[in-house]
């Protein structure tokens, strides 16, 4: 069972990955393109704004995942450095706590906004709606939810080589 769930979170994590390096690639792409448009052609496209705030949420929200499966996400350790083994592992694990219960959080909220926002209309960008623009949100916060139990029941994962990924 727990090496299954841990295949799983191994395809997830790759998924997540290229998702939020492509999303990244597509805004860094887009935001020029605006730019050059308004002010060398002198002629305002509507697209590039929405499409780069839709790549921006998908990068922070799924790469987010990321980096807390790999744990490379920001952390400020200069006090549990110093503590005993022990309550390391009690900070540890409130630490785990208070990320599952904000991501729960994130989800539902996430959700309902999506749900609220599904029918209305993208001005800028009318092929989608802006409910579907937010569903980086609650995708983000259900991937950071799944890695969150796996490091709850089978420890952190940032020592196995398909983690490690990319870190030298």
């Amino acid at each position: 069972m727990s090496q299954s769930y841990i295949s799983v979170m191994d395809f997830l994590y790759r998924v997540s990955i290229w998702l939020s390096g492509l999303a990244l690639l597509v805004m860094t792409a887009v935001i020029p393109v605006g730019i050059f448009a308004r002010y060398v052609m002198n002629a305002g496209l509507s697209w590039p704004e929405p499409v780069a705030i839709i790549c921006m949420v998908t990068f922070t929200f799924v790469g987010a995942a990321v980096s807390y499966r790999s744990c490379s996400h920001i952390a400020v350790s200069m006090m549990t450095d110093r503590l005993s083994e022990p309550l390391k592992k009690v900070c540890s694990v409130l630490t785990d706590l208070m990320m599952l219960a904000i991501s729960l959080f994130i989800l539902y909220y996430g959700y309902n906004l999506c749900l609220e926002l599904w029918e209305q209309p993208v001005a800028e960008f009318p092929v989608l709606t802006a409910g579907v623009t937010y569903l980086p949100l609650p995708i983000g916060s259900f991937i950071t939810l799944l890695f969150i139990i796996e490091r709850i029941f089978f420890g952190p994962q940032n020592h196995r080589p398909v983690v490690m990924l990319g870190n030298s």
